[in-house]
């Protein structure tokens, strides 16, 4: 009886630890870094200086296990890539509408340089704004100087009046060009829609309202409205367009306080319902966004937002669509943890993130702080958080269908070393087909658990893996799985070897 209770108090442990590592490095979770133009860092910069500077950035994030980049290519109504309807951005050329010389398209490079690395690429679009105060000329084929009386201006900068139809049907027509033309895995918006409020300035759209006010009384409830159908309609478009495309946003960290609603969380600052006119909860529960990022900026124990308030806000009231949190990593790693004040709060933001079933990743806020090792948040990315990689989550209300086996799995002898090449499954159209693979090694007595992220060598595009050769006589079993766009993992198909 004892010998019994002992034998299964083992099992239990282990069951313990073996859950607890998989929480602990989870083979599933979205690893996002933003990278903005709108700051100026590439303001002018030689083509292939930038260039260079992007692989420099990747290569780091690759390194520190990141799984998909948010790259911003429209600020102002501009383009970082090929437009036919806006002009190349000054945050690009130094000139709006001047076209990069040598030419290049950053789009193109940037999707290109990421699929290669196994990373996403989102395509991040503003949509509402025309113009930030920096800019002091606009191209000639810059929207505005076609259609000024579709356009106002609030705080020194230029805006899309939200209300009128037409600029909702331009703004999907810029993201059905972008989808069409461009092999993304995404377009992202971030927490700018209306503007943020200037004190003692109105918004200009009272002659919007009595023209398209579509019956409301409140002009607040009719904003939110503006924004709902734009959302809406872009989501569409984006489903029309690619099936496989995702749409997700990152709005400001605090939907409501609870003062002015009670399932509002316990904060006091600017609201996206009240302030933003986004109600971002309309749209996750309507199924408009694919993802949502809020952006939880502030440090735990902020008196006004705290982190930890709101990611446990967001973790309950967000949860019918995959939620990530967004980290800034340089308020993270400046204020000390009240209960550690000897180390800085990356590692209990990302013990909160961690222990929340429903948040299912992060995003970094920005990309620099990260390849800088700001207070080592890198090097804590690469050693133990992002130790070992990670599938991004998959998106089950857009596809659940997993794409079928590899094929063919062999090793081959080549004048480099051992090789593990495969084919790729056959697929009945684009949704089901391989576009990844994960290779996973395990001794030869091992038992093979997929669920295991540390036995994950590879994530790839490639259709085959070099391997590491040791004396010949060690065994291994080597198990190649498919990924289709929408990150469905196909059963898995093993090869042993000697190595």
């Amino acid at each position: 009886m004892r010998a019994k209770t002992i034998l299964l108090l083992l099992i239990a442990l282990l069951f313990t630890s073996v859950v607890s590592a998989q929480t602990r490095y989870p083979k599933r979770e979205f690893r996002g870094a933003w990278i903005q133009c709108v700051n100026g860092q590439f303001q002018g910069m030689p083509a292939e200086k930038m260039q260079q500077l992007l692989i420099n950035q990747l290569n780091s994030l690759q390194g520190a296990g990141i799984n998909a980049i948010i790259f911003q290519v429209r600020a102002e109504a501009d383009a970082l890539y090929k437009s036919s309807y806006e002009p190349w951005s000054r945050f690009l050329t130094g000139v709006q509408g001047r076209v990069p010389s040598p030419y290049w398209d950053p789009m193109q490079f940037m999707i290109d340089e990421c699929h290669k690395r196994g990373m996403e690429f989102h395509a991040w679009i503003n949509p509402y704004r025309a113009k930030t105060k920096g800019t002091t000329a606009l191209s000639p084929i810059h929207p505005y100087n076609k259609n000024p009386e579709r356009f106002v201006n609030y705080a020194g900068q230029l805006y899309f009046d939200p209300a009128l139809p037409e600029n909702r049907k331009y703004i999907c027509k810029i993201v059905r060009d972008i989808v069409t033309r461009y092999d993304v895995d995404a377009i992202h918006m971030d927490d700018y829609f209306y503007p943020y409020p200037n004190p003692g300035e109105d918004f200009p759209d009272h002659v919007s309202f009595a023209q398209y006010g579509r019956g409301y009384s409140n002009k607040a409830d009719w904003r939110r409205d503006n924004v709902n159908v734009l959302i809406k309609e872009i989501h569409e478009t984006v489903r029309e367009c690619k099936p496989w495309v995702k749409f997700g946003v990152s709005p400001f960290g605090i939907y409501r306080n609870k003062k002015n609603d009670p399932n509002g969380s316990d904060t006091r600052g600017l609201q996206n319902y009240d302030d933003l006119y986004a109600d971002v909860l309309m749209w996750i529960n309507n199924g408009w966004v694919d993802y949502n990022i809020p952006q939880i900026y502030w440090e735990i124990g902020h008196p006004a937002a705290d982190y930890d308030n709101l990611i446990h806000w967001w973790a309950k009231h967000a949860a019918s669509r995959p939620l990530f949190i967004g980290q800034d990593v340089m308020r993270t790693v400046n204020k000390a943890d009240a209960r550690n004040p000897l180390q800085n709060q990356m590692p209990a933001k990302m013990k909160l993130q961690r222990s929340l079933p429903t948040v299912q990743g992060s995003c970094q806020w920005y990309v620099a702080a990260v390849v800088d090792n700001a207070g080592n948040y890198r090097t804590m990315l690469e050693k133990e958080y992002h130790r070992y990689p990670a599938l991004i989550p998959e998106s089950p209300f857009m596809d659940d269908k997993a794409p079928g086996k590899v094929k063919k799995v062999k090793m081959v002898w080549t004048y480099e070393g051992p090789v593990l090449f495969w084919t790729a499954p056959k697929a009945k159209d684009e949704m089901d087909k391989a576009v990844q693979y994960v290779v996973y090694r395990f001794d030869k007595k091992e038992k093979v658990n997929l669920d295991d992220a540390s036995h994950i060598v590879a994530i790839t595009r490639d259709h085959f893996y070099p391997l590491p050769y040791n004396d010949g006589k060690t065994k291994y079993q080597y198990v190649v799985t498919a990924l289709d766009r929408l990150h469905n993992e196909s059963k898995g198909t093993k090869k042993k070897v000697k190595l």
